[in-house]
């Protein structure tokens, strides 16, 4: 795979993937992709894609701009944390510690033609996907 870790990670994202680089002296999982020290040896492993609300907020807009939605700082299963946005629940609903599924999907917020890892509540998953 060609490009540095953050183009790697686009890619991955492209194909429907959430990747997270994994350091293989350690276990220890690194999100954002980033270079890491030359005598850090890594791989990427696919992201379990479970984790739990650590913190969020409501960002309030117009109904004709969007209407409001949440924004929050997941904590993944694998330790790292991934800020967010959380779709398919009220924002005004969301709670510390709600358990949370990451899906790649095409985001209707970006001005850009590129996949976003989104959060939904565990459990709403697999109703949405089918």
């Amino acid at each position: 795979m060609t490009g540095g870790p953050e183009q790697q990670f686009l890619n991955f994202l492209k194909e429907g993937k959430f990747m997270l680089q994994k350091v293989e002296e350690t276990g220890e999982h690194v999100f954002y992709p980033r270079v890491l020290a030359t005598s850090a040896k890594w791989t990427w492993v696919e992201a379990s894609g479970q984790g739990t609300v650590y913190s969020s907020t409501v960002i309030r807009q117009r109904p004709e701009k969007g209407g409001d939605f949440c924004v929050a700082l997941v904590e993944l299963s694998e330790g790292p944390r991934v800020i967010s946005r959380l779709v398919d629940i009220d924002p005004d609903e969301v709670r510390i510690g709600l358990p949370v599924t990451a899906s790649v999907q095409m985001a209707d917020w970006k001005w850009e033609d590129t996949p976003v890892i989104a959060f939904r509540p565990r459990g709403l998953e697999q109703a949405n996907d089918e």
